[in-house]
């Protein structure tokens, strides 16, 4: 706490400081006075979001107002500060310095702001090929849509995006749709306002989803013990008519083939929770069924799918591509082996989703997606 504390002293107070004394200082008491007004905002919106205080949306305001203005005022106090350094050698420096850091400071902010407002409302349906060894020719074209990393409580009571998302995935007329983790931010509430747009989610074989760190609602400020939150939550799934799948698996017939798809509660790395029981999900599965594997975290695939098991595919997300991507980078490769696309080992393979939310309403690089799998027989 105290870490991202002083991180954002850093990030907001050093630089209006600096430029105050560089640029402002002695001019009329107003412009003084409303220069710090956006960091003192930001950080106060910050503080309440942290303590659970604030209304919905407070942690999206403050994230957009700390990318976008104090982010520029940062990069604009780097840039003019280094210029300064360099004044002995060259005595065009400052000037230089100042320019460069305006230009820079100002495309950030356009950047930021895109992203800010526009960037996550964008929706990208991705068609994802699968080719499967032992995929019965029933299944060859069979159609599983993906959603991920959902997190409702960003959006508060506004319904907009959401219905949007339904419209999109319920017209891919998908045979199967699977939803993995990350429903929520904090509570079950936050689901209310959205179960009966999330209720029209339809597919011939049924909607399966499973729950992600998220869900067992033990971030901010708790009400209710978790353990009757994730309950209550699961009872809103089930009530949207999706098959919560907590260490469970079901069946899908066409005719004598069969399709299994099971699901694992949370399992990943700390500080998130590890609750998944991969033998009780598989458990009843023969071994001569393909199965498909739901999993919040790409980091269950290395710990325990890969060495023990010969799933052939599983589904994750977890990671957003941390709602940051520049062409092929992003911040999230630092953190997770896999964090985006198909990743095939020894004939298993996971795809990793980017996701369609966040615990903030930011993106930029990467966009909310819907995935479409086609399944063929290898």
């Amino acid at each position: 706490m105290y870490i991202i504390l002083a991180i954002l002293i850093v990030i907001l107070i050093v630089p209006d400081i600096y430029i105050w004394l560089s640029r402002l200082r002695g001019r009329s008491f107003w412009l003084q006075a409303a220069w710090f007004v956006p960091s003192l905002l930001t950080f106060l919106l910050l503080f309440l979001s942290g303590t659970g205080r604030l209304l919905e949306n407070g942690l999206s305001l403050s994230t957009a107002l700390l990318a976008a203005v104090a982010l520029p005022k940062f990069i604009y106090m780097v840039v003019e500060g280094l210029s300064r350094c360099l004044t002995p050698l060259w005595h065009s420096a400052r000037r230089a310095g100042h320019i460069t850091g305006l230009v820079l400071a100002v495309f950030v902010a356009v950047v930021m702001v895109y992203g800010a407002f526009f960037g996550w409302r964008r929706l990208e349906v991705k068609n994802v090929e699968i080719s499967l060894s032992g995929l019965p020719e029933e299944f060859d074209g069979y159609r599983i849509l993906q959603l991920s990393d959902l997190h409702v409580g960003t959006y508060g009571t506004d319904t907009a995006f959401v219905s949007c998302l339904v419209a999109a995935a319920n017209s891919q007329n998908a045979d199967a749709i699977v939803f993995t983790g990350d429903l929520v931010n904090m509570s079950p509430d936050e689901l209310t306002p959205f179960e009966p747009l999330l209720s029209r989610l339809s597919a011939k074989d049924g909607v399966y989803s499973v729950l992600g760190n998220h869900d067992y609602c033990i971030y901010g400020r708790r009400k209710e013990d978790p353990a009757s939150a994730v309950k209550r939550l699961v009872q809103k799934e089930r009530n949207m008519g999706w098959t919560v799948l907590n260490n469970e698996h079901r069946i899908i017939r066409k005719g004598e083939a069969c399709l299994a798809i099971a699901g694992v509660e949370n399992t990943g790395k700390p500080p998130f929770p590890s609750k998944g029981d991969l033998t009780k999900a598989l458990n009843g599965i023969p071994d001569s069924v393909i199965t498909i594997l739901l999993s919040h975290d790409p980091s269950h695939w290395d710990m325990q799918i890969l060495p023990e098991t010969d799933i052939p595919l599983t589904l994750s997300g977890h990671t957003h591509a941390a709602q940051v991507k520049i062409g092929s980078f992003s911040p999230s490769q630092w953190l997770y082996k896999e964090w985006s696309g198909l990743y095939e080992t020894d004939g298993q393979q996971l795809f990793v989703s980017e996701g369609t939310g966040g615990t903030i309403a930011f993106r930029l690089g990467t966009v909310p997606q819907i995935i479409v799998f086609t399944l063929h027989k290898k």
